[in-house]
């Protein structure tokens, strides 16, 4: 019988492989340990830079919007001691500060234009240092060059003549606010002033008639009264009218060191005037003693220098009052002229 062979047995073993696949959340751990540097100092520029975005580019535009939302509103404006190419400003404005924020505005040179015509300087003024809280107040005091005649004298004539007039305030300037960088912004405002509406309600309250003329060769003495509705102050020397009856020269009126003021001015008057002539019209077509006279300034003469800037205005402004010359013809004994 054969002998049955025998065969080692073959071992087989399992080897555990270590090492295997890594998940995405290891991986990403292994990454910031390994680059973390890298990391913080992406972290760190791209801060700076949104940073330097909001102090350089976001807080000066911030900061230009909140000065173009103020407003700025006269609340007097004097002018005196006028020259022919000067004069002296003494104006305080009310600064309204719509903002949250209350930054401060550095002194500046701010050019002065009519509305229309910005391109046209009639002056520069030096507005003071301002911190814009919610309402400040600023004031100017100071002698002012004008710069442009033709401008200077369109812009009297609008204020003279119209019920309003607009007002270009510009200029650039520096502003603060906290530790911010210092930022320049420009400075652009147009105020709407109140005129002095072709001196509406402008009339002669009373007035006497001089048979034998007074020295200065006045024949006619009274009272005119002249409103103003705005807050300006304006002084314009000795002033002169033109006095017509329906287009025929009459003579002339005179106003002397004439200061226009806010409210309602009664200012001495003194008239030459044709007498002979102002009779004729009682005695004609004008029975009832009621002459229309219509009345255009002359001049504006200031320490003996004339003011162009003011006589251009009064020139362009013509008005026509009614003159009760029966009733100052009955006080000197002529009744029986009127209504003859």
């Amino acid at each position: 019988m054969e002998q049955e062979k025998t065969f080692p047995q073959s071992e087989v073993q399992e080897v555990a492989i270590e090492g295997g696949k890594q998940g995405f959340g290891a991986k990403l751990k292994a990454h910031f340990r390994r680059y973390w540097w890298l990391h913080l100092i992406s972290f760190v520029v791209s801060t700076l830079i949104i940073v330097l975005c909001l102090i350089y580019v976001a807080f000066p535009r911030i900061s230009q919007d909140g000065v173009n939302k103020s407003t700025l509103e006269i609340q007097s404006l004097t002018l005196s001691n006028p020259t022919a190419t000067s004069f002296h400003l003494e104006q305080t404005a009310r600064l309204t500060n719509h903002n949250r924020y209350h930054p401060r505005l550095d002194a500046f040179n701010a050019s002065l234009s009519v509305g229309g015509a910005e391109d046209r300087t009639f002056a520069y003024i030096q507005l003071p240092a301002v911190h814009a809280a919610e309402t400040t107040y600023t004031h100017v005091d100071q002698d002012v060059q004008i710069t442009d005649m033709p401008a200077f004298i369109d812009y009297n004539t609008q204020l003279l003549t119209r019920d309003s007039v607009d007002l270009v305030v510009k200029g650039r300037t520096q502003l603060h606010e906290m530790r911010f960088p210092v930022t320049k912004v420009d400075f652009h405002k147009t105020i709407n002033m109140k005129g002095l509406n072709g001196l509406a309600g402008f009339n002669v309250t009373s007035f006497s008639i001089k048979l034998t003329p007074e020295p200065d060769g006045a024949n006619m003495v009274g009272e005119v009264l002249i409103p103003n509705p705005s807050v300006l102050t304006l002084s314009m020397g000795n002033v002169t009218f033109s006095n017509y009856i329906d287009g025929t020269f009459i003579g002339t009126s005179s106003l002397t060191n004439l200061v226009i003021k806010p409210g309602d001015n009664t200012v001495p008057m003194r008239s030459t005037v044709n007498q002979t002539f102002v009779i004729e019209q009682v005695l004609g077509k004008y029975k009832d003693g009621l002459l229309p006279v219509d009345i255009v300034g002359n001049s504006s003469v200031y320490q003996g220098e004339h003011l162009p800037y003011f006589e251009k205005a009064l020139q362009a402004n013509r008005q026509r009052i009614v003159l009760n010359v029966g009733a100052a013809l009955k006080e000197i004994g002529g009744g029986a002229l009127v209504g003859g």
